[in-house]
């Protein structure tokens, strides 16, 4: 293992230490992905390790989130050809960084934004490895789920032929306690035996407001949604990434470069304000923009064009 880099712990303290190595071949890094097998050989122009906390809205500025760590392979013009996450011993990056010849940054301790900012900046054909494979699910769990969803939605039919819909909204929120509490997600049939009959109907609804141009993106996230018409928030499995006054986000930029897609929220002198990488519908894009008043634009980037514009922004870290 001499001659290799690998992480000594996960990307945040709750999480496993990847199975990721690196070597070198003599011309180029060779990244190993010990949970799939998959090998990928590249040639970056630099190393750079950071540790950051990923972007939080409104509702994190009291609880700051864990910090996410990682190593990531620039090209020259320091896009991100590869992030790998996990915590990375500086000591042996430096060695391994003098080994080969390939310069490395450790932005250890740079500010959190300026971080954020330079992960942003992805490179046709990004990839991020986590190195972990699925943890298998015990077989019991779904019986025991079926089972207790069933129990549940007789519980839930016998609280409501009874009247007692604030009984039900209580063990409602103390079950929701207990799973976060807790992390059994699979148990949640328990306590919301309503969404095996109500999401058909939930989905519908988000469809209908998609096709409205009330809301942008898909349900889980990251969507756009504007509140109370003067606040338009960037919402992920309900945390609130992005917290913007209405009026300053001025177009909303679809854009593409090379294999690259994504959305920029820019203000009224074209300065990006946040970054939102990914497929999105131009059409949905161009009714939500034209509901709530911003402009809508289009654009194929030149590799100029999107450094300049994608590289001052911020991306919440997944």
């Amino acid at each position: 293992m001499d001659d290799q880099l690998v992480p000594v712990a996960g990307a945040t303290e709750d999480t496993r230490c990847p199975a990721t190595a690196i070597g070198f071949d003599g011309q180029a890094l060779t990244v190993t992905d010990g949970a799939t097998g998959e090998h990928l050989r590249l040639a970056p122009a630099s190393l750079y390790l950071y540790a950051c906390h990923p972007f939080q809205g409104q509702r994190g500025r009291h609880r700051q989130s864990p910090q996410v760590r990682g190593l990531a392979l620039l090209d020259a013009d320091g896009l991100v050809l590869l992030d790998l996450p996990g915590e990375w011993p500086v000591s042996k990056a430096w060695r391994f960084s003098g080994r080969t010849g390939i310069p490395m940054v450790n932005a250890s301790h740079t500010p959190s934004p300026k971080v954020r900012a330079a992960l942003a900046r992805r490179a046709p054909g990004w990839r991020r490895v986590h190195g972990l494979a699925a943890p298998p699910r015990p077989w019991w769990h779904r019986p025991v789920a079926v089972g207790a969803g069933f129990a549940g939605l007789a519980l839930m039919a016998y609280l409501a032929s009874q009247g007692l819909w604030a009984t039900w909204r209580a063990l409602a929120s103390v079950g929701r306690f207990l799973l976060d509490v807790l992390d059994l997600k699979w148990l949640a049939v328990v306590f919301s035996p309503a969404l095996m009959l109500l999401r058909p109907v939930t989905s519908r609804v988000y469809r209908w407001q998609v096709r409205r141009g009330r809301i942008l993106g898909p349900p889980g996230g990251p969507y756009l949604k504007v509140e109370r018409g003067v606040r338009l928030r960037v919402i992920q499995r309900g945390r609130v990434l992005a917290d913007l006054p209405k009026g300053r986000v001025a177009t909303l930029l679809h854009y593409r470069y090379d294999d690259l897609t994504g959305l920029l929220l820019l203000d009224a002198d074209n300065r990006p304000l946040y970054h939102l990488p990914g497929p999105w519908d131009p059409g949905a894009a161009q009714r939500f923009a034209e509901r709530h008043g911003i402009r809508m634009a289009a654009y194929r980037l030149s590799r100029e064009e999107y450094l300049d514009l994608v590289g001052t922004c911020e991306e919440a870290i997944p």
